[in-house]
């Protein structure tokens, strides 16, 4: 990454090993697309009462050449399901921008003019 890692923790102690596992999400997807010039992942517990256990917010900020990427997946009581489910999403959005960066638009058959047989 051509700048640092920010990790924020809001409302949830700091964990080594959550951190970890945040680097090496956000070293996958540099391998994906190495134009990332920054990535901010703010781990959340918001305080709301709810029936079942404490739900976990994930945001992550990745800005590219051009755009910034946003994901924001939330509402899951395991913080590694949460996280894999963000970086997932985050992984899906640079690979759609990567490909329209390509030109490499998908094409539906809807798209397509219809054919005429002979």
């Amino acid at each position: 990454m051509q700048s640092e890692l920010q990790v924020s923790f809001k409302d949830i102690p700091h964990s080594a090993a959550v951190e970890q596992r945040i680097r090496e999400k956000a070293a996958k997807l540099e391998q994906l697309y190495p134009h990332i010039i920054s990535c901010h992942v703010t781990l959340e517990l918001p305080h709301k009462h709810h029936q079942q256990g404490k739900l976990h917010n994930v945001r992550i900020d990745v800005r590219v050449p051009g755009n910034e990427i946003v994901v924001n997946r939330d509402q899951h009581e395991d913080i590694y399901v949460a996280l894999r489910d963000a970086f997932d999403a985050a992984k899906r959005k640079l690979d759609e921008y990567g490909r329209r960066q390509r030109g490499e638009v998908k094409h539906h058959a809807a798209d397509e003019p219809p054919q005429v047989e002979e």
